[in-house]
Parts: C-alpha cells; structure tokens; sequence
C-alpha cells in the first residue's frame, strides 16, 4: 500500500499565513528602498555633471533641490548633503534613518548612506 503523499490543509494555512506576513512587510519596506535607490541616482547625476565639477555648496543644493521636487525626494533636504572633492570629482552623500512603523509598536529603522561614489 503506497503512503499518500502532498500538502495537508493545515501546512497550506501555514505556508500561507508566512507568505502573506512576508509580502506585507515588503511593500512596506520597499518604497524606502526605492527612494534611496532615487536619491543614489540624482547624487550620481548632479556629481557627473560638467557644471558641478568646482564643488560650489549652492549650486550642488539647488541642483538637488529640483531634481528632489521632481522624483519627490522627502527623506533627504539639500542641507543634510554632504559634499566632498577626490581629486577633480565631486563626491555628495548623506547619511539618514527612515522609521516604518509594521504593527503595534513594532517598526523598522533602516540606516541609509547613498553616496555618487557608489
């Protein structure tokens, strides 16, 4: 007699709840990680262009400015930029902390540091 083999109601519920529990958690974390990945790119883009090369505080800032009003950029302002020379590049990054709440009292802090060297 052959034993039968498959997935049980129960083990499915379970399988299911774990599923369900993980997809919810990453569509909360997820547009955090986008706006770091946007944030990466514009530093990326304001630090290769041509005009930015003299490493000038406000035209870095107003450049960032409009390009975060443009992709809505909340997380970071042009004051929390940092801007560094390496040589004749210009380096921006920042350093920031995003808090997601998940449920209850229980959240999420996830340290970023999105620098145009990277």
């Amino acid at each position: 007699m052959r034993r039968q083999t498959g997935l049980s109601l129960s083990g499915f519920l379970l399988w299911a709840v774990v599923l369900v529990f993980a997809a919810l958690l990453g569509f909360k974390i997820a547009p955090a990680y986008f706006e770091y990945l946007t944030i990466q790119k514009q530093f990326k883009a304001i630090a290769s262009e041509p005009s930015m090369s003299s490493g000038q505080r406000p035209a870095i800032e107003r450049a960032f400015s409009n390009r975060s009003s443009i992709d809505n950029i909340k997380s970071v302002t042009p004051q929390d930029l940092e801007i560094a020379k390496d040589g004749d590049r210009v380096v921006i990054s920042a350093a920031y902390s995003v808090r997601i709440p998940l449920f209850a009292n229980v959240s999420a802090c996830i340290d970023f540091n999105p620098s145009s060297e990277k």
